[in-house]
């Protein structure tokens, strides 16, 4: 969820059979989604489960985007492990080199994981993967997009089925996902 879907009505939400929600709470080192706060209360207040992402930005240092993540979704220890959005789309047009990428993530990584004492979820676009591979060499929970087909790789942790689902209580498109069990 974001501020694409505008405000929600998370009663709805939570009465169409959805038990979770990630909801963007950032991006960059400066820009907060302006309903992260109501969505993150109103989500709880209904019994979601839910955990709040950032969108990794390739022109913003990792220390400051982590510093912004940590200011706007401080660590709940009732919450959901916290999400970072790795996609070209929708990303600033600098390119930098693979390593230069590699160590400004790894210090976001670093900083958020420290915080929250658990690993961050990968939402790794395909998009990115192909300009700058992590999957591999990170390991951590996966946050795997394959629309209507079963995932094609192992270990994922979510699945995003459906990126224009409709959902009673959401304006607009929302994006549908499955949370494996533990275990």
């Amino acid at each position: 969820m974001s501020a694409h879907q505008e405000e929600s009505d998370w009663s709805s939400v939570a009465g169409d059979d959805i038990d979770f929600a990630y909801i963007k709470a950032t991006e960059g080192g400066d820009s907060t989604d302006h309903y992260f706060t109501d969505s993150w209360d109103a989500a709880g207040e209904v019994g979601l489960d839910r955990g709040a992402y950032h969108f990794f930005t390739l022109c913003t240092p990792g220390d400051a985007q982590a510093e912004h993540f940590l200011t706007v979704a401080p660590p709940e220890p009732e919450a959901l492990a916290p999400a970072v959005d790795l996609e070209i789309a929708g990303n600033c047009s600098d390119r930098p080199s693979q390593a230069e990428v590699d160590t400004e993530l790894d210090v976001l990584l670093e900083e958020v994981e420290e915080a929250w004492d658990r690993q961050m979820v990968l939402y790794i676009g395909d998009d990115w993967d192909r300009v700058y591979p992590t999957r591999d060499r990170l390991d951590r929970p996966l946050w795997h997009r394959r629309i209507l087909l079963r995932p094609d790789v192992d270990g994922w942790t979510i699945w995003q089925i459906h990126g224009m689902a409709n959902v009673d209580g959401i304006d607009g498109p929302a994006d549908l996902n499955i949370m494996r069990p533990a275990g």
